[in-house]
């Protein structure tokens, strides 16, 4: 029998309670990081950036040239040691004038690589077409450039660390708000309930109300400025209900599951391959092979029979694996499972 290999993580994702700072289950509305754009030129490529039939990166050179009073027409420029890229960053929260931020940069036009190039100055917009941050540097290129396992890599995409330089700041005044809203990274009633509660306890006063099931509405004691409420607020213990999900990642064959998340009876249909998956404490035949975990397939019915506690997804995958079934259609299997209401938790495909 083919054995087809599988990426299957394990994780430990059960439905139930924790306790968790309010900070790594909650934002604070209002205080994000913004995203910043900007085109850009890469220079000092050895002979891998674009080529002549990517006109607007000539262009681009022809412009910048004229800044330094050269002038030349794009037609007569034939380096290939420049590259057009586009140019992002995230601005966090409370930047100042002078910060430096990471950019990460990539090329659009037909460059081989951007290995060794420096980026020249290039202005950072944010939605709202003004410029909030500067940027220039080398460029610093992760993982292997070179042969990997047999293939050359050409990297079109790099990296700034600390490449970006604030120039203007986003104005965000915490200090003098009476209200603060907190918002829940994942949505539940029962959590922000529990956020409510502990919080009205920990100040002794009703400082919080949970208006949905994502947003709890805070009201900042006369005694504390805001920063010092949200530091207190931030630190604060919670139950948390983790909720049962399923991750598939379909370009890798990879699934991430919580290692108890159950699975009901049900017959399978895929392709020319029919499985019965079902609870029992009966064995099977002699023909039967165990694989563990309170698990026995019968390989010439297709059969899955597992024990009644250990009807999980991990041990489902592990199984169509062994009874060489490929990982998109393990995929495909999980999914259509999913469907029929067989699985409960919820299953998020990427």
């Amino acid at each position: 029998m083919k054995i087809v290999k599988l990426s299957f993580v394990l994780i430990s994702a059960l439905s139930t309670l924790y306790a968790q700072r309010i900070g790594d289950i909650a934002n604070v509305i209002g205080v994000r990081d913004n995203q910043l754009i900007g085109y850009g030129l890469v220079v000092g490529l050895n002979g891998t950036g674009d080529g002549s039939s990517s006109q607007f990166t000539l262009r681009s050179l022809s412009n910048l040239l004229q800044t330094v009073n050269v002038k030349i027409d794009p037609a007569d420029i034939k380096s290939k040691n420049v590259a057009a890229v586009l140019v992002t960053a995230k601005l966090p929260a409370f930047a100042r004038q002078g910060d430096k931020v990471d950019v990460s940069v990539s090329s659009i036009g037909d460059a081989k690589s951007l290995q060794g190039g420096n980026l020249i100055l290039t202005p950072l917009k944010g939605v709202d077409g003004k410029i909030y941050s500067l940027a220039q540097g080398s460029l610093t290129i992760g993982g292997m450039n070179g042969k990997e396992k047999g293939q050359l890599n050409h990297p079109a995409s790099a990296n700034i660390f600390g490449g970006a330089i604030v120039e203007r700041e986003i104005e965000n005044n915490l200090h003098d708000q009476e209200y603060v809203n907190l918002s829940l990274k994942e949505a539940n009633f029962n959590t922000a309930v529990s956020i409510q509660n502990e919080l009205n306890k920990k100040f002794g006063k009703k400082v919080a109300v949970a208006t949905d099931s994502r947003t709890i509405r805070m009201m900042r004691p006369e005694n504390l400025t805001t920063v010092e409420f949200l530091a207190k607020t931030l630190d604060v213990d919670v139950k948390y209900e983790k909720e049962d999900k399923i991750v598939i990642d379909e370009r890798t064959g990879t699934i991430v599951s919580g290692v108890n998340i159950k699975v009901d009876p049900v017959v399978v249909t895929h392709g020319d391959i029919t499985i019965k998956i079902e609870a029992s404490d009966v064995p099977l035949d002699d023909k039967s092979v165990d694989i563990g975990g309170d698990v026995q397939i019968a390989s010439t019915e297709n059969r899955i029979k597992i024990k009644k506690e250990s009807m999980t997804v991990a041990n489902i995958a592990r199984a169509l694996t062994k009874l060489g079934a490929k990982p998109k259609d393990i995929i495909s299997i999980l999914e259509n499972i999913k469907r029929s209401g067989a699985i409960t938790a919820s299953l998020e495909i990427i």
